[in-house]
């Protein structure tokens, strides 16, 4: 949940300090051997665990199409499901921290599904590191068409939280006949224009290509919510990501910005953005730009005054409201069992 601002910042001063700083043949050499070693092998399944040390055998999960292990959560209604939502979380985060939204979704009979990113949470991957975003739209395909294979004839909803908001929006734009609608908190859809220059942005690319692996800054949790109850349960969440964002996942993310605002134009399906107007983390510009260039006939936005990027953890009277302003979007558009 690193602001997009503060990402192609941090991109440049550690692109101009790395430079600098002599280490251009160490990390030229270090690209070299790295990329021709290539993956090791994976480890049998039986014995493949969390990075917490937790067998997976003992844990919900799905297996990906680069054989590594995610971590996953169902949060069931009482009575037959009526409808699926899939739930995209943010960086540095894990899937854990929306039980709140799961289950305001489970009592009106929706089934919430969700997995930690790879390199998140109790998945398996390398911490922060990312080399294509497309990976998590690909993951989150496969845990949505498993779920849909469980449960054919049931709507498929998106929930999508910062840059969980950008995996949803990419994951509806390749398949929008799949889905009855996306639900966006705070979505990462813009770069701010001041930072994302282009000396700045060809720097980012040098800096990517020499030592993808390079920490940035890390996230402030002081910008993801006004209530410090909040701010510290996410400082003491040991499944929470407390270091710097690695430089290959913070390209990607500016990669993504260009290619979601390129498709804006494009979007024809339901759409609601909730965002806060204080948010420090993903500009709101962004949404703005959703709502007005998007073609959809059914869209919404709502806007929170004073409130700081995860609404769904914001003070209670906001979070209450987002959680209520959901359920409400989402059942709206759920068949009756009559059809209407």
């Amino acid at each position: 949940m690193i602001g997009m601002h503060a990402i192609a910042t941090c991109l440049l001063a550690a692109a101009v300090s790395f430079l600098y700083r002599g280490e251009l043949l160490t990390a030229l050499r270090y690209f070299i051997s790295d990329s021709s070693l290539g993956r090791d092998m994976p480890e049998p399944e039986g014995t493949r665990r969390s990075p917490q040390g937790v067998p997976y055998s003992d844990m919900p999960h799905i297996v990906n199409a680069d054989g590594l292990h995610m971590f996953c959560r169902y949060w069931e209604p009482n009575s037959p499901p009526k409808a699926l939502v899939f739930v995209a979380h943010g960086v540095g985060e894990h899937c854990g921290g929306y039980a709140d939204i799961a289950h305001s979704l489970t009592q009106h009979g929706i089934l919430v599904f969700s997995h930690d990113h790879v390199g998140h949470g109790q998945s398996e991957g390398e911490r922060m590191v990312i080399n294509n975003f497309q990976i998590y739209i690909r993951d989150s395909l496969q845990h949505i068409d498993m779920m849909k294979g469980r449960y054919p004839n049931l709507p498929v909803f998106l929930i999508g939280h910062s840059m969980g908001g950008a995996i949803s929006i990419l994951t509806v734009c390749e398949r929008p006949q799949d889905f009855a609608g996306v639900v966006l908190i705070a979505p990462m859809v813009q770069m701010n224009a001041e930072s994302a220059t282009p000396f700045k942005v060809f720097m980012a690319k040098v800096l990517n290509r020499l030592a993808p692996k390079l920490c940035l800054g890390s996230i402030d949790a002081r910008w993801i919510s006004r209530d410090p109850k909040q701010v510290d349960a996410y400082d003491r969440d040991e499944l929470n990501h407390h270091g710097g964002l690695r430089v290959s996942l913070g390209m990607q993310l500016i990669n993504t910005a260009a290619r979601i605002e390129k498709e804006l134009s494009n979007i024809t399906w339901p759409f609601f953005i909730l965002h806060g107007d204080a948010d420090k983390l993903c500009d709101i510009g962004g949404s703005h730009l959703m709502y007005n260039e998007a073609k959809s006939t059914d869209k919404k936005i709502k806007v929170y005054e004073g409130a700081y990027h995860a609404l769904h953890h914001e003070l209670p009277d906001t979070a209450e409201s987002v959680l209520k302003e959901m359920s409400t979007w989402i059942l709206e558009r759920v068949p009756t069992p009559n059809g209407y």
